[in-house]
């Protein structure tokens, strides 16, 4: 049976790369959109019935195929996940990110410590294009945001402590996934809002700059390389259960997005191979990711 996640396709329309290898009333290029909502749902339908496979947040970018009664259907950028989205949260006109969120943030209207308006919290994991700074206690970076009732745009400000350049990769895993602690749980969940142990593993290796499937099920079978069950542990390590996964921090840790904390947290190895053992079984494979 086809994986609906990775098949480009809804009978309706499929990717043009597609035609010759499934039927499709018609086949379409992909054209760009980007995340304008905080974290919007990649959906199993396009209906308000569609439930949550997985998450964009803002500035990452959705490969649409088709707008149709509100939502568009297309797969992610970072990853190929198939899927519907709301059509109100994309925007085609968004620059090409820069940066990306790595710590809990917001953006003012003005670039001023003391912007007596509100503020729109941005969460880890979203991308940003900056396209200035200014100064006031802080760098500011100046971020664009489509408009697309007035087919314009308008300035946003955040803080540039909470930014990293995108031309910039991160060199470990647990450090890059340490961005996430205390992140609350969320099935599915794929951003500083919330998230879930194959999202935080993910968010990891993206911002590393290595690829990485969205479901631990994908990740336990092609990421990385199988290591022996005998074999010894570092860190970066991934430790994969029946829809589950850790990574390996080292001095008998791990850290995981997990529904026993509810939250993204530090947990002693042994303990948590006993106490999921116990619920949903033994460990089923280990690997790791070259560097």
């Amino acid at each position: 049976m086809s994986d609906r996640r990775v098949v480009k396709s809804n009978g309706r329309v499929a990717d043009l790369s597609l035609k010759g290898q499934v039927e499709a009333e018609r086949f379409a290029a992909p054209v760009l959109h980007r995340v304008v909502a905080e974290v919007t749902p990649i959906l199993t339908a396009g209906s308000d019935e569609g439930r949550r496979d997985r998450e964009l947040a803002f500035g990452q970018g959705f490969e649409v195929l088709e707008a149709r009664d509100g939502f568009a259907f297309g797969y992610a950028a970072r990853d190929g996940f198939v899927g519907y989205v709301r059509a109100e949260d994309l925007s085609d006109r968004m620059a090409a990110p820069t940066h990306r969120v790595v710590a809990p943030s917001y953006w003012f209207s003005t670039p001023s410590l003391k912007d007596p308006g509100a503020a729109v919290p941005v969460p880890v994991g979203a991308l940003v294009a900056v396209a200035g700074v200014s100064h006031d206690n802080c760098d500011w970076a100046e971020v664009r945001v489509p408009d697309d009732e007035v087919q314009g745009d308008f300035a946003v400000y955040m803080p540039m402590p909470h930014l990293a350049p995108l031309d910039v990769a991160g060199s470990d895993l647990v450090a890059e996934a340490e961005r996430y602690l205390g992140v609350p749980y969320l099935w599915g969940g794929n951003s500083g809002f919330g998230i879930d142990c194959s999202g935080l593993v993910q968010a990891a290796c993206l911002a590393c700059g290595i690829a990485c499937p969205g479901d631990s099920d994908q990740q336990a079978a092609g990421l990385g390389e199988a290591l022996d069950e005998g074999a010894e542990l570092q860190r970066g390590d991934l430790i994969f259960w029946r829809g589950h996964v850790a990574l390996v921090v080292g001095d008998g840790r791990i850290l995981h997005a997990n529904a026993h904390h509810m939250a993204v947290a530090y947990e002693d190895m042994a303990g948590a191979i006993t106490r999921i053992a116990a619920k949903d079984g033994a460990v089923t494979g280990r690997r790791r990711i070259a560097p």
